[in-house]
């Protein structure tokens, strides 16, 4: 055996947990990504998706999706620099830039690569990137390809935030970074003061709106919008993979701002860019946002309605106030323990556990889409309250 393979043959955590039978990755889904999906030939619950407005199904994106592969063929076989950069792509962008309120925007394969490809690239050496440190792995990842100065701040914390900024150089690119809503808390960033202390000091202000659009802000146009702050927020970075019902990301803001990404952004140059159904279908998803705002409002009733419901029963739900509800459970193995007898139940939901977080952060993400019923939340409501009381969760 080679020294590499050497290395990871210690590695055996999820085996494991496979012997203890409760491992909870990589389970396979064998319908659409709906309400409700089919594993192992039965019906489950799905409180673990993040499709918040329930339009992977949509029959008008599926359509839209299908014409384009018919018009355009199943990809572009290179990228956007090159000769990957169709007349679909740019209309979407448009609408995008329309969308949030920004002079140009510019899309890219996947979320993840937005975020790789843009941060890096808009700061340099002698600048200084200040994060949230709940901030995705994501933003995270593209810190470490910058050369700028990484400095991480607790999480919402604004006197953190600006004992950090006091310490920065005068006259140097200075960029906070935050997620708008936090993809596993469910709280939302403290915009307003962030925008405050980026006035006060000099600095421009990045929201990634991952899990923000078609949530919040006018027509789920995120954040900034629902501050009112749009015009104070310098970069509006946002994903299709998850309100939008396909897959990539995008960056909004200035022209000059968007005309440097594009042509010095590596992940957008070397990368092939996005296929021509999902352009197409987030084209169809934006219209449905707009024509259908009481997807919107039916989202944040189920929240409240399944926020107070796990209250009830006595669990632990942080601060979140989004369709995004931790659960903590605060020990490992009870997580994936609680998972796998939900599964059973007919309800899956996300563990996270460490080292994702601390042991003593453990939770299940429970999350919501437009489409769910008040009767699907509870009957998913009675069997956390039975397998809680069988693990001695809840009282």
């Amino acid at each position: 055996m080679r020294i590499l393979q050497r290395k990871f043959s210690h590695y055996t955590d999820p085996q494991k947990v496979e012997r203890m039978g409760i491992y909870p990755f990589f389970r396979m889904i064998e319908s659409d990504q709906d309400t409700v999906v089919t594993i192992g030939g039965k019906k489950v619950l799905m409180f673990g998706s993040n499709s918040y407005m329930g339009l992977t199904n949509h029959p008008a994106i599926k359509e839209a999706a299908i014409k384009a592969t018919e018009k355009y063929g199943t990809g572009c076989a290179g990228s956007r620099f090159l000769n990957g950069t169709l007349d679909i792509h740019v209309e979407l962008e448009n609408k995008l830039a329309e969308y949030v309120k920004k002079d140009a925007a510019l899309c890219f394969s996947t979320g993840f690569q937005v975020n790789l490809g843009v941060i890096p690239t808009v700061t340099g050496r002698n600048d200084y990137l200040l994060i949230d440190e709940l901030d995705h792995a994501s933003i995270i990842e593209a810190t470490r390809l910058s050369f700028a100065k990484v400095i991480k701040y607790r999480h919402n914390d604004m006197q953190s935030l600006e004992r950090i900024l006091k310490r920065c150089e005068p006259g140097r690119v200075k960029l906070i970074v935050v997620d708008g809503i936090f993809s596993m808390d469910g709280d939302i960033a403290k915009l307003p003061e962030i925008v405050k202390l980026a006035d006060k000091y000099g600095a421009s202000v990045m929201v990634d709106d991952a899990h923000a659009i078609g949530v919040i802000g006018e027509h789920g146009s995120g954040t900034a919008s629902h501050f009112g702050l749009t015009k104070k927020v310098d970069l509006i970075m946002g994903t299709f993979s998850k309100s939008l019902a396909a897959l990539g990301g995008f960056i909004a803001s200035d022209f000059e701002t968007i005309n440097y990404i594009k042509h010095h952004s590596r992940t957008l140059i070397f990368s092939a860019s996005m296929t021509p159904a999902s352009a197409a279908a987030v084209l169809a998803a934006l219209e449905i946002l707009k024509s259908e705002p009481e997807r919107i409002k039916n989202l944040w009733d189920l929240t409240w309605y399944a926020l107070d419901g796990f209250k009830r029963l006595g669990f632990d739900t942080g601060l979140s106030h989004t369709p995004i509800i931790p659960l903590y459970i605060r020990d490992n193995i009870k997580t994936l323990t609680l998972t796998k007898m939900l599964l059973d139940e007919g309800v899956f939901i996300n563990p996270v556990v460490s080292p994702a977080v601390s042991k003593d952060n453990t939770l299940i993400r429970f999350s919501l889409m437009a489409t769910h019923t008040k009767e699907q939340i509870d009957t998913a409501l009675e069997k956390f309250q039975r397998v809680g009381k069988k693990l001695r969760i809840i009282k």
